[in-house]
């Protein structure tokens, strides 16, 4: 009778297939961005720090993850609707990516628990604040969601803006055109900054800085379009 792995070998197996397969989709990502957008990305060492990171971003398409992801060399933590899992091929790759459950229709607050568990461990999350994909490529309203998380994780929050992928990919398309893309990094807000601030007071510090990275996301897509 062949005898059973050890469960600590077993999790070790399981966490180094989960790593070497989010390291060959971020290469694979970064190849096909080279090759078929204009893609250009700036501020990237402002993740270059050890700790958790809670990374906001603007949210123009289904693309947006993925772009985001493949810049960092630091592996990054996804959410991920709980109806995104049903999809046969996206819920495989998505549980391969260890993504974050979000069930909301129960509050979510199951996947808000291992977000802010993950924090604690020192690992980085992405999230949309917006809550949504913009209809206009502009930036919509942000949502205080995340700012709870934020408050008992007490690490740093990197705004990122993203112009193009809503050219690229808008809201209803299925299939993405060829467009140049930009993803912006911005100064990260430390707890020190953001902690005596009011919910409102730190919605309005981060939707400036999204602001502003977005208006120099749309100045470098402009280079690539003239």
């Amino acid at each position: 009778m062949s005898k059973s792995l050890p469960a600590k070998r077993v999790h070790l197996f399981d966490y180094l297939g989960r790593q070497l397969l989010y390291r060959g989709v971020r290469l694979a990502s970064r190849i096909i961005a080279s090759v078929t957008f204009g893609f250009r990305t700036e501020g990237q060492h402002h993740l270059e720090f050890e700790g958790g990171g809670m990374l906001l971003a603007t949210h123009q398409s289904l693309l947006d993850p993925v772009l985001i992801g493949m810049v960092p060399n630091r592996r990054l933590n996804f959410l991920a609707r709980k109806t995104l899992f049903r999809n046969s091929l996206l819920g495989f790759l998505i549980r391969l990516l260890d993504a974050i459950e979000i069930d909301r229709d129960r509050g979510g607050l199951a996947g808000l628990r291992e977000m802010l568990n993950r924090l604690q461990k020192g690992e980085m999350v992405l999230l949309f604040p917006e809550g949504t994909r913009s209809s206009d490529g502009e930036i919509g309203n942000l949502k205080p969601g995340f700012i709870p998380v934020a408050r008992r994780s007490q690490v740093p929050l990197i705004p990122i803006a993203i112009v193009g992928a809503f050219d690229c990919l808008p809201k209803g398309a299925k299939i993405p055109t060829r467009q140049p893309i930009a993803v912006v990094f911005g100064e990260p807000i430390p707890y020190s900054v953001y902690m005596p601030m009011s919910d409102a007071e730190m919605l309005e510090a981060v939707a400036k800085k999204l602001k502003a990275l977005h208006y120099r996301a749309k100045a470098l897509v402009k280079v690539d379009k003239i």
